[in-house]
């Protein structure tokens, strides 16, 4: 059976797209993803609904390049509207200090110290939240996991494509404390 959206098997138990992601979102996170669902739904998409108007009076649908464009692109910003909205139903905002701000819990901005004396800065957020140009991992990440529940001076070890790499928590700190 062939079509256009038939992909190649994967074995569910191994494949990582299946594996269960946390819900949670920091309040800035959940902040900029209804900016941008209320961008897409009140600017964007009339806009496009506009152009594919326009483009539909012009006649001939089937060679009318404008309208082909522009419907697909009202289609994928409609799709990503109806993700945005289902997604942030499903979101928990965590928007308080953990108890004990000298652990490594959401949220937290970790420095870390490898064995060459490298410094490495990351921040624990949600899966919707993650940028590799600030180093903003998610909590489901191995190195957050490891790092979950410690301390400064604490060492940890996280699994690498190059091997064990070890690290030792330098300075925690959160957002407002």
């Amino acid at each position: 059976m062939k079509g256009r959206n038939m992909t190649r098997w994967r074995d569910p138990a191994k494949d990582p797209r299946q594996e269960p992601k946390s819900n949670l979102i920091t309040a800035e996170g959940a902040a900029r993803l209804r900016g941008i669902l209320d961008h897409l739904s009140r600017v964007k998409r009339p806009a496009l609904s506009t152009k594919v108007g326009e483009a539909a009076a012009l006649g001939d649908r089937s060679e009318n390049a404008d309208y082909t464009y522009n419907k697909k692109e009202l289609n994928r910003v409609i799709a990503r509207i109806r993700y945005l909205t289902k997604r942030l139903d499903e979101l928990q905002v965590v928007d308080r200090l953990p108890a004990d701000t000298g652990k490594v819990f959401f949220g937290a901005f970790v420095s870390l110290e490898d064995d060459e004396g490298e410094n490495l800065d990351i921040r624990i957020v949600g899966h919707d939240e993650i940028d590799t140009q600030k180093r903003w991992i998610s909590i489901d990440a191995p190195m957050a996991k490891a790092l979950l529940g410690k301390q400064v001076d604490d060492e940890i070890t996280v699994l690498t494509p190059n091997g064990e790499t070890f690290y030792i928590v330098t300075a925690i700190r959160y957002e407002g404390a």
